[in-house]
């Protein structure tokens, strides 16, 4: 398996919603408090059984959210917010996103600031900080699904196994992965994003959610539970040229688990999409293709 994967894949609407800022609009509709009081990021069935939460608060990768000023923000301070909503080259909103922050540490509209960042660190593939201003942006708004989607979709695909802290990096992406998945549906539309807008944010937070964790699962050699992870992202994904990973992962899975009719679909539809996976697919589909009418095929 390749060992880096290109996180580029799917941005457009994950951009398109930080940059208009609906991402901060989301983390406040969803369950559990929003931007005012921060939530502590847990799976679903610790927040079914409260009492388990005590037992798990040395899992939460996210230390206590930092304190805001809820003072109204001086015209300055709102015209330099609003440049950088406005900005369109990411090189140029990053350098006024980090200004501002700098120039105001404690304002109100910090969530916006790294959400900003986020999505110029991504798409300028500075992806360590991309994962700082990510987790940052959670300790103040943990349940903002698009960047906890990216976050788990970035962890997951840059993830190293000689590093130190890779168990705990599968594990945050893995959580990540769930909390976006588990928030996603629940999500309300903001005002400023039409309903084919929002449709199409909400399917591309959960291509790189569902696709996040059937990677962590990949990794984890758990392909069995990769397989519908995997099925539900490619689902969800409606771009004329989807994610090639997705496939190519869900390709792995379904031949590591003897499922060869399936592994040469996948890696078919990966080899149709023009990426450095291309090659990689077409081999891969014509060898399960063979090993699928000489071997037999385990039942769906």
């Amino acid at each position: 398996m390749r060992g880096k994967w290109n996180i580029l894949v799917g941005a457009g609407a994950f951009t398109t919603l930080l940059v208009c800022g609906a991402g901060a609009a989301w983390a406040q509709t969803a369950p559990q408090g929003g931007q005012g009081k921060p939530a502590q990021q847990q799976p679903q069935q610790q927040q079914q059984q409260p009492a388990a939460q005590d037992q798990d608060k040395d899992k939460q990768p996210n230390p206590a959210p930092l304190a805001m000023d809820n003072a109204p923000a001086g015209p300055e301070e709102e015209s330099a917010s609003k440049a950088v909503q406005q900005a369109n080259d990411p090189n140029k909103k990053i350098q006024l996103a980090e200004e501002f922050l700098q120039k105001y540490p404690q304002s109100r509209y910090r969530p916006t600031m790294y959400q900003a960042l986020v999505s110029s660190y991504f798409v300028t593939q500075q992806v360590p900080k991309m994962l700082d201003a990510g987790e940052k942006e959670l300790e103040m708004t943990p349940n903002d699904a698009p960047v906890l989607a990216v976050m788990a979709q970035t962890l997951a695909r840059t993830y190293n196994a000689k590093s130190p802290d890779a168990a705990k990096t599968l594990s945050k992406a893995e959580q990540y992965s769930k909390r976006a998945i588990e928030i996603t549906p629940t999500l309300q539309k903001p005002e400023n994003l039409t309903d084919e807008a929002f449709n199409n944010a909400k399917n591309d937070t959960l291509v790189m959610a569902h696709g996040g964790l059937g990677l962590v699962y990949v990794r984890e050699g758990k392909y069995s539970e990769a397989i519908p992870e995997l099925e539900q992202s490619v689902k969800a994904d409606t771009h004329p040229e989807p994610d090639p990973v997705n496939y190519y992962l869900l390709g792995v899975a379904d031949k590591q688990t003897s499922h060869y009719e399936a592994a040469a679909a996948a890696f078919s539809k990966c080899a149709s999409v023009q990426s450095s996976l291309q090659a990689a697919c077409k081999s891969n589909a014509e060898e399960a293709k063979k090993q699928g009418s000489t071997q037999l095929s385990a039942p769906n």
